[in-house]
């Protein structure tokens, strides 16, 4: 498996990625009401991220397998945004994940960062937990046209 940095090239692949995946994961923890709202607007790859340099796929044989990555806090240098993170459903407990973390987390330590943040789904707190990240609480992340998606804050030491 290889992890490289996005780039615009990748934006149907991602697209692709996050519309087939993020319907079957989160079904399971959030109701139909949620996510007929939400998921337009979830399951759609963020252009600014592709080009952000911290933003990362996951290939496998020239497929895409996973994407993810981070920001750094406006504000505090020092802290790092988890953000977007996928991996393909039929690719689940390959280490897709967990090598997209930690491939964010060496970068991010490089560059400075001694802490992340993420704003997980429901659905991922698990994972989250798995590779570091403790709960703080809920969260409600308003996306645009002010749909509210509840999720759970956590941190994690770098």
């Amino acid at each position: 498996m290889l992890i490289r940095p996005s780039t615009m090239d990748d934006l149907a692949a991602v697209d692709a990625l996050l519309a087939h995946t993020y319907p079957k994961l989160l079904k399971a923890d959030y109701p139909p009401s949620v996510l007929v709202t939400a998921l337009p607007i979830i399951s759609r790859a963020r252009p600014e991220l592709l080009v952000c340099g911290t933003y990362y796929v996951a290939e496998d044989n020239g497929a895409i397998l996973g994407a993810g990555g981070w920001t750094r806090d406006a504000k505090d240098r020092n802290l790092g945004h988890i953000r977007h993170v996928v991996s393909d459903d039929r690719a689940l407990r390959r280490g897709v994940g967990h090598a997209l973390m930690e491939h964010s987390f060496a970068i991010a330590r490089t560059a400075g960062i001694t802490r992340m943040e993420c704003w997980a789904t429901r659905t991922a707190v698990p994972f989250y937990k798995a590779v570091g990240f403790e709960t703080i609480g809920p969260i409600d992340v308003t996306l645009a046209g002010g749909i509210v998606f509840p999720s759970i804050k956590m941190m994690r030491d770098l």
